[in-house]
């Protein structure tokens, strides 16, 4: 059964005048080859893959630049820049692995500058940096894999909030949405990292692929998710740093009671009680998700962190309403879950922030996993706690 793909957007009406195409279409004939007779040099490859999986888990890298001096990979797969040779038809290429069965993104460094592959259409959607994305599969189908179960629905959809306008967000739908008309469904808030989008989670994340296999598993409760994007912009500045500013957290926070909610529990079969709400997020989405979910504990009973953002000196007043009644805190939350990476840049703040939870008796699952801050262990974060959420 092949994944659907919603797009809910506004119409748009469309003129076409035969004569302006027709000579649009030779125009751009007559400049191409004009291009390739005289301004390129011989021998280009007209197609060639530029990111090849072997059987044996290896990769190999390929990008064509005639007149590059010096070309590289970067890529999470490896540790460090990857030099590529120059061979022949001017394409630079270097193999890497064998590689553990995952999805990893990469970028060329030609001649200093970043670029994404232009022969890969998996792209990582992001506001700061230009990279693709290549998936390792393996022999064995991965909790990400997309395998032959039944798949929900991705909506785009745009909603506008007073504020800060016209809003994106990315909203997954169970399989039997559609069919079940009667059903109401708990709901999972899931935030990006900063200067990711609303696609990353489902682009990158898979997120919609890791529900649909636990749910066909029997692993899930079916559930919707809610994908925002977590910037008040244009309100708040694209260059503000992380998500987890206090001047961001605001906005934000308000931007979700004032709009969020009412957009999804107007327009979706939602559960609409606490204890069928969770928030979750990555990096600066995650310390937003702990701040909105300790926060308002009338909203969420599912609180989870994501190698989520935070500094030391924000504990107190980031976890305001947790910390002042830690008794309380716990009768309230159902889940209050964090994980992080060993080799995370974050790990020892948020090792000190587990000692406080420790030491205010405030009960929390953790998850202390090999790697970094990395979409590879988001994707395993999410799967683990979408195995307790609503249960």
């Amino acid at each position: 059964m092949n994944s659907r793909l919603l797009f809910a957007t506004q119409g748009q009406q469309s003129c076409r005048k035969p004569f302006l195409t027709k000579f649009f279409l030779l125009f751009i004939c007559i400049i191409s080859i004009s291009v390739y007779s005289t301004g390129q040099p011989g021998n280009i490859p007209l197609a060639f893959d530029s990111h090849e999986v072997h059987k044996d888990n290896k990769v190999t890298f390929r990008f064509l630049a005639p007149n590059a001096k010096d070309v590289k990979v970067s890529t999470q797969l490896a540790t460090g820049v990857q030099t590529m040779i120059k061979g022949d038809s001017s394409i630079w290429s270097v193999t890497l692995g064998p590689v553990k069965p995952d999805m990893y993104p990469y970028c060329f460094i030609v001649d200093g500058m970043q670029v994404a592959d232009p022969r890969n259409s998996a792209i990582f959607p992001n506001e700061g940096f230009q990279n693709s994305i290549i998936e390792i599969t393996g022999n064995t189908p991965l909790i990400h894999t997309i395998q032959n179960v039944p798949h929900g629905i991705l909506s785009y959809r745009y909603y506008t909030s007073p504020e800060l306008g016209i809003r994106p967000v990315v909203i997954y739908t169970p399989p039997g949405y559609e069919a079940e008309t009667k059903t109401k469904y708990p709901v999972l808030y899931l935030l990006h990292g900063t200067t990711d989008l609303e696609e990353t989670w489902t682009k990158v994340g898979r997120a919609n692929i890791i529900l649909d296999n636990l749910i066909a598993q029997g692993k899930a409760k079916p559930m919707i998710i809610v994908m925002p994007y977590g910037r008040a912009y244009p309100k708040i500045s694209k260059s503000s740093g992380s998500l987890r500013t206090w001047e961001n957290l605001q906005e934000i926070q308000k931007y979700f009671l004032n709009n969020l909610f009412h957009f999804v529990e107007k327009n979706y079969r939602t559960k609409t009680d606490k204890d069928n709400r969770a928030v979750a997020g990555f990096s600066g989405g995650g310390g937003t998700s702990l701040y909105i979910g300790l926060n308002n504990p009338n909203l969420f009973s599912w609180v989870c962190g994501f190698a989520p953002g935070m500094l030391k000196e924000e504990f107190d007043r980031n976890n305001e309403v947790a910390f002042k009644d830690p008794s309380l805190t716990n009768q309230r939350l159902k889940l209050f879950w964090i994980g992080v990476g060993k080799d995370d840049g974050l790990y020892p703040v948020i090792s000190d922030y587990l000692k406080v939870l420790d030491e205010k008796k405030i009960k929390h699952e953790t998850l202390i996993s090999d790697g970094g801050h990395t979409w590879m262990n988001c994707k395993l974060y999410l799967s683990t706690i979408a195995q307790k959420l609503f249960k």
